[in-house]
C-alpha cells in the first residue's frame, strides 16, 4: 500500500477531494491505470468541467489509462450528462468525468461509469479501482493505448431536444437560466440556439471553476437568490439552474418561487405517461407524497426507491422504467441509457408548461401543496442507536426501513437516514401544512439533537 495514496477520496459513487493535498496528478494517473486494469477497459473517452486543475489531472488520468492499454478519446469540458451521453451514443466500453459537482473550488474529482453508461459504485468496482491505485502494484503494460479527441456537444443537443414533442409547439418563453459559472454555460447555448422563439437571460454563463458568484449548488436557496431577482426584474415565465458540471436542475416559476425537485419529478413523470401509458415512474424515498399521487392520478404506477443515482440507475434497468426523479434534482431516463440529465428534464418541464393554458406556477399549484422541511443534518455519535430510539419513540406509526427510517402518520411523515460518509443524521419532514410540517420537525430536531 502506497503511503501517500488518500483512499478516502472515494466515496460511494465517484472520488472527490482537496487538489493537490488529497488528489493530484500521481493519484489521478493511479486511479486511470487502475480503472482499465481492473475492469478491463479497451476504449474509454474523458470529459472534464471547467475547474483550473482540470487539466492536469485530465493529463495524468490518461497517462494512466493509455500506459494500461486502454485507448482514450478526450471529449473537451462538457457537464456530466453529456459523458454519459457519449459512453452510450459513440459505443464507449467506459467513460470518466473529471468534476467536483457542487464542491468548492479547491476540489475535484472523478465520476465512472461502464459501458451503456453503466454506474459503477463501491460494490461494483469502484471499490476494487480504489485497493489497485492504493496498492501501486500494476501489471506490466501490454502496449500504449492511443489519444485522440471528439466533438460530442453538438450530438449531445440534439439528443436533448428528442425528448421535446415538437420543437416548434414550445411556446415563446422567457426564461432565466443560472448557470453558476459552471458547464451549464457551455451546454445551453448548444441547445437553445434550435429553440429560437425562446428567449435565454443568461446569468453567470462564464465558465469559471473558482465560482465568483455563488456555489454552483442549486439545492441550497442562498443559491437561488440571484435566478429568483432575475426571474421577477425581466418578467420571465420560468427560471432554471444547474449546478457545477450542469447534471442536476432546479427550477422557479414567474413568480420567483422555488420548485422542488420532487416537484420536477412529478412534472417529468406526467409527461413521460403522455408517452408510455401506464408505466412505471420512479421516485426516491424522500419525495414528497404529492409525487406518487400525481403518478397514480395520471395512470403510472409509482415505484419508490432508496436514495443514490448507482441504485435508481439498477431498479430502473432491472424493472424497464422510463423515468425516474429525485428531489436533490437528479433526473434519469432511460432513453438516455437510464443515466441523469438535468438538461432533459428542462427539455420534458418545457412540454409540460406549453401544453398548459396558463402559467408555470398554475400548473405547479395541483400538484405541489404540501411544506416540507428540506434535509436538515445532524451531528450523531451513536446513529444505530438514535434510530432506534426515534422508533421506539413514533412507535405508532407505519414505519419502514427502506433506506434509513421512514416514520409515516395520515397528515406528516418523515425520513431519517444516516450519512455514507460522516457521523450524521439526515431528517426530512413533510406536513399536509406548514404548521404541521413545523411542529413535527422541531419535535424530531429535539429528538435527534438531545
Amino acid at each position: 500500500m502506497r503511503t501517500d495514496f488518500d483512499t478516502s477520496i472515494f466515496k460511494s459513487y465517484d472520488v472527490r477531494g482537496i487538489v493537490p493535498a488529497q488528489l493530484n496528478d500521481t493519484t489521478a494517473y493511479a486511479i486511470g491505470r487502475a480503472f482499465v486494469e481492473v475492469l478491463g477497459r479497451k476504449n474509454i473517452c474523458i470529459g472534464r468541467d471547467m475547474r483550473p486543475s482540470g487539466e492536469s489531472l485530465l493529463a495524468a488520468l490518461t497517462k494512466g489509462a493509455t500506459d494500461a492499454g486502454a485507448d482514450v478519446t478526450h471529449v473537451g469540458m462538457i457537464s456530466t450528462d453529456c459523458i454519459y451521453f457519449a459512453v452510450g451514443h459513440y459505443g464507449f466500453d467506459g467513460g470518466i468525468m473529471i468534476t467536483a459537482s457542487h464542491n468548492p473550488a479547491d476540489y475535484n474529482g472523478f465520476k465512472f461509469c461502464r459501458e451503456q453508461a453503466i454506474a459503477i459504485s463501491l460494490d461494483t468496482g469502484l471499490g476494487d479501482v480504489r485497493d489497485k491505485a492504493a496498492s501501486g502494484d500494476f501489471a506490466p503494460s501490454s502496449g500504449t493505448g492511443t489519444v485522440k479527441q471528439q466533438d460530442v456537444l453538438d450530438d449531445f443537443a440534439q439528443h436533448c431536444l428528442t425528448f421535446i414533442d415538437d420543437v416548434k409547439k414550445i411556446k415563446p418563453f422567457k426564461i432565466a437560466i443560472d448557470a453558476g459559472n459552471g458547464m451549464a454555460g457551455e451546454t445551453i447555448p448548444r441547445v437553445f440556439k434550435y429553440l429560437p422563439q425562446i428567449t435565454v437571460v443568461p446569468l453567470f454563463f462564464e465558465l469559471d471553476g473558482t465560482f465568483p458568484n455563488h456555489p454552483a449548488s442549486p439545492i441550497e436557496p442562498e443559491n437561488m437568490v440571484d435566478l429568483q431577482k432575475a426571474v421577477t426584474a425581466n418578467g420571465c415565465d420560468l427560471g432554471a439552474a444547474f449546478d457545477g458540471d450542469a447534471d442536476r436542475m432546479f427550477i422557479v416559476d414567474e413568480k420567483a418561487d422555488l420548485i422542488g425537485g420532487d416537484i420536477v419529478t412529478a412534472l417529468v413523470g406526467i409527461d413521460t405517461l403522455r408517452h408510455n401509458p401506464g408505466c412505471k415512474i420512479l421516485y426516491n424515498l424522500i419525495c414528497s407524497r404529492s409525487v406518487p399521487e400525481a403518478i397514480i392520478a395520471h395512470g403510472g404506477v409509482p415505484v419508490r426507491s432508496k436514495v443514490g443515482h448507482s441504485i435508481i440507475k439498477k431498479v430502473m434497468r432491472d424493472e424497464d422504467i422510463p423515468f425516474g426523479g429525485e428531489h436533490s434534482g437528479h433526473f434519469y431516463f432511460k432513453k438516455n441509457w437510464f443515466a441523469d440529465s438535468g438538461m432533459i428534464a428542462l427539455m420534458q418541464c418545457l412540454n409540460v408548461f406549453s401544453m398548459a393554458d396558463g402559467p408555470v406556477s398554475g400548473v405547479i399549484a395541483p400538484i405541489d401543496h404540501r411544506s416540507r422541511s428540506g434535509e436538515i443534518n445532524s451531528t450523531v455519535s451513536d446513529i444505530p442507536g438514535k434510530l432506534a430510539q426515534i422508533q421506539e419513540h413514533y412507535k405508532d406509526a407505519q414505519i419502514d426501513h427502506l433506506d434509513g427510517v421512514t416514520i409515516q402518520y395520515p397528515d406528516w411523515w418523515m425520513n431519517v437516514r444516516g450519512s455514507n460518509t460522516e457521523p450524521l443524521l439526515r431528517l426530512n419532514v413533510e406536513g399536509d401544512t406548514k404548521a404541521i410540517m413545523e411542529q413535527h420537525r422541531d419535535e424530531a430536531l429535539a429528538l435527534i439533537r438531545s
